[in-house]
């Protein structure tokens, strides 16, 4: 899994336990979600479809830089489905875990639209051609 996106957890990001909220970090997962797919299809109308429970593991606190980890785990004909890992950077232990986030391609209508895609590309390589 690479791991694409810091996030330094400050106290606006806190719940009333002093710990990382929930809510905060599952938009942090959406957003990477999204501009990974956004990168991956090339396509900038992309839509969170799905998300699979979440497994929080350990918490955060303020302080905390917290990486959010991407990978494919399937290229649909008009989808992108992604697992999602997001760890403590400095104490490598995970914090929560996403199995499955389904992304959707849309066309200029706002509907599903097949994206063609079937591996991973890299945007260095795309240069490159």
């Amino acid at each position: 899994m690479r791991f694409h996106t810091r996030k330094w957890v400050k106290p606006e990001d806190l719940n009333p336990n002093g710990t990382l909220f929930g809510g905060k970090l599952l938009a942090w997962i959406d957003e990477e979600a999204a501009l990974y797919a956004i990168i991956q299809l090339e396509n900038q109308k992309v839509v969170t479809k799905y998300m699979s429970e979440t497994n929080f593991m350990s918490s955060a606190k303020q302080g905390d830089i917290v990486e959010i980890g991407i990978e494919v785990v399937h290229f649909g004909r008009t989808s992108l489905v992604l697992k999602c890992e997001v760890r403590n950077k400095m104490t490598r232990e995970t914090i929560i875990t996403v199995d499955k986030i389904t992304m959707v391609n849309l066309g200029e209508d706002g509907k599903p639209k097949a994206h063609g895609k079937t591996e991973i590309e890299y945007v260095k390589d795309r240069l490159d051609n």
